[in-house]
């Protein structure tokens, strides 16, 4: 799915988004994520172990919440919500998040703050479905 500028703007803003994946029982876990986009997915990145990556391992349907500044005709703020399918990819996780701390923190950070991370992994969510309020829908 190609995903419309509006929300291609909101999803390369300083905008955290939150990431809702499944737990094996069933039960939604909620994570706060940087995000960007490559290539026509949203991505983000992990430098260790983390439950969203289990869950993403065991499950790979995933939705994303990004809430947007913009204020509607009828005085509804804008939030865009995606539905996709993620996958990992090993490597390549401080690099990313160099990238994305650009945008979330400021443009002389250096992040993540250590000597030598960890290669991490960066996960890829191809879009399905958009919703929400704002003009993707």
């Amino acid at each position: 799915m190609l995903i419309p500028e509006p929300a291609r703007e909101l999803g390369e803003s300083e905008a955290l988004a939150h990431l809702v994946t499944l737990e094996p029982d069933g039960r939604p876990q909620v994570s706060c994520v940087w995000v960007g986009l490559e290539d026509g997915d949203i991505v983000f990145a992990s430098l260790g172990e983390r439950r969203k990556l289990d869950n993403i391992r065991r499950d790979p349907r995933v939705c994303l919440s990004i809430e947007g500044t913009a204020i509607n005709a009828i005085g509804l703020r804008e939030y865009l919500v995606v539905h996709g399918t993620a996958r990992i990819e090993e490597g390549g996780g401080p690099e990313l998040l160099q990238r994305l701390a650009y945008t979330y923190i400021g443009p002389d950070v250096k992040f993540p703050p250590m000597e030598d991370p960890p290669p991490g992994v960066v996960v890829h969510i191809v879009p399905e479905r958009l919703g929400g309020v704002g003009p993707w829908r």
